[in-house]
């Protein structure tokens, strides 16, 4: 990989998770709108928005393909529903204040997906991790202790997601063929709904202001935009870096919650987020500690082989 490519990734990943940051602000100008009907707009939309993509591009030919594969068709309609579960809950959170809770949930994610791992991959994870991932659950458990209640708009998100990422990462489509697909599966359930609110008279647009409308219409292109510029990052970084890169947008959502939408953050929450922060920091250095070390045995039997190799060759010669 060039160094242009991994500038170029680097850029993507903090585009991509520096919109994904940014994502209550534009939610939030849509209060006026049920959470439910914002998902499906966003649902609805999301599919106009990746079609035309795909026409652009001229990436139609697995559309075939995967209408008549019934296992991709039922892989990736669970994983709309539980996108379809992450997107609303998030969203439902944004607009009744919790945007704190919500950065809650994606700093606990890549722990999630560590379990998700051992329990559903047969993946190893390592005495560091298990360390990282216990350290940030005594956070958790701080938080449910000072509350009364777990914090269940932090636990649906992650483990919404995390069940939406073991699913895709068994899945054959790339990310924006996936996503057309998700959204596909969904469309008409989401179109109906929003034809039955309509015809009710209780559909968001013709009832809200301009820059409302404008904004639901924007819903498509919102959704997709960060997932290009995502799918373009993880080809250009090592998984290293992106894995670092995630913790963008959970630090602005949590920097929004706190100081633009002024959300109650007190001693007892700074207490269990602070475990959680130590708990990923853990996380990521030893992450960081293993690559390369890794890097180096295999640099280490690459150089003790070479002998043995051009020994050979002479051999030969």
């Amino acid at each position: 990989m060039s160094a242009r490519e991994s500038r170029e990734g680097l850029l993507y990943g903090v585009v991509a998770y520096g919109l994904w940051g940014f994502f209550p602000v534009y939610w939030k100008q849509l209060l006026d709108v049920p959470a439910i009907q914002i998902l499906a707009y966003r649902m609805v939309l999301s599919l106009v928005f990746v079609i035309g993509l795909l026409l652009l591009l001229r990436r139609t030919a697995w559309i075939k393909a995967a209408a008549r594969d019934g296992k991709t068709i039922a892989q990736y309609f669970l994983a709309a529903l539980f996108l379809a579960v992450n997107w609303g809950v998030y969203i439902w959170a944004v607009n009744s204040g919790y945007v704190v809770e919500t950065s809650l949930g994606y700093f606990i994610n890549p722990l999630i997906n560590v379990v998700f791992g051992a329990l559903f991959l047969a993946e190893r994870p390592r005495k560091g991790q298990w360390f990282s991932i216990a350290f940030a659950a005594c956070g958790v458990l701080f938080l449910t202790t000072q509350y009364g209640q777990p914090p269940w708009i932090a636990l649906t998100l992650a483990v919404t997601f995390g069940i939406y990422g073991l699913i895709k990462k068994t899945a054959k489509l790339d990310s924006l063929e996936g996503l057309s697909l998700e959204t596909a599966l969904l469309f008409l359930p989401a179109l109906a709904f929003l034809g039955y609110c309509h015809a009710n008279g209780e559909g968001a647009l013709g009832q809200v202001s301009t820059w409302q409308t404008v904004l639901l219409l924007g819903s498509g292109v919102v959704t997709a935009t960060p997932l290009i510029f995502f799918a373009a990052a993880l080809r250009r970084l090592t998984l290293m870096t992106a894995g670092i890169l995630q913790y963008i947008a959970p630090t602005i959502q949590f920097l929004l919650g706190v100081f633009l939408y002024q959300e109650p953050f007190g001693t007892e929450r700074f207490i269990g987020f602070l475990f959680i922060w130590v708990g990923l920091a853990m996380f990521t250095a030893e992450s960081i500690w293993f690559t390369r070390l890794r890097r180096r045995r295999s640099a280490q039997e690459s150089r003790e082989s070479a002998p043995a190799k051009d020994a050979a060759m002479a051999t030969r010669e």
